[in-house]
């Protein structure tokens, strides 16, 4: 439950159930990720191609937000249809980085991977698996379980192709 678009999808998830801890955490991710956004924008060269990507995101959100809300007005079968919207889109996010993980395989480096993320990753996985588990939702806790699956293959990863120290950084502490 991370990530611009889907913190604002689960935020409207949320709000449609009255699920005050999905409100407050998803509220918080999105006005972080906005200020990074902003902050991205502010020193990136090409702020043209950002505009256009960031103004694209903004009109699908704005498409799905009338769909959901406008066309379809049973609040049941919205709360279903967000969800598994919702669900869609976290599960996109958290499979993502197995394009990575080919290229790990291929060059046996873990270079391109970061521990500490995949620490977080699997750390918040379990937690939203364990709260949508708590409260019989199965959009939030299916869609959290490949966060779960893909950190473990990291892991394994890390354990078999285990990265080199930086040359430098190892003459810096000699």
């Amino acid at each position: 439950v991370s990530g611009t678009h889907p913190n604002l999808g689960w935020l409207s998830y949320g709000a449609l159930k009255g699920d005050g801890i999905l409100i407050v955490v998803n509220t918080v991710g999105a006005a972080l990720q906005t200020l990074y956004i902003l902050a991205y924008l502010h020193y990136c060269p090409r702020k043209r191609v950002v505009l256009l990507q960031t103004a694209t995101l903004l009109g699908v959100l704005l498409l799905g937000y009338g769909y959901f809300w406008l066309l379809v007005p049973n609040p049941e079968a919205r709360l279903q249809q967000l969800g598994l919207f919702c669900s869609v889109f976290t599960i996109s996010m958290y499979l993502s980085p197995l394009a990575d993980l080919a290229k790990v395989i291929q060059t046996k480096s873990t270079q391109c991977l970061s521990y500490p993320l995949t620490i977080a990753t699997v750390l918040t996985s379990a937690s939203w698996c364990l709260y949508g588990f708590r409260l019989r939702d199965p959009y939030i806790m299916v869609s959290n379980f490949p966060g779960i699956v893909t950190s473990f293959i990291r892991f394994w990863l890390f354990w078999k192709y285990p990265q080199e120290q930086d040359r430098n950084y190892w003459f810096l502490q000699t």
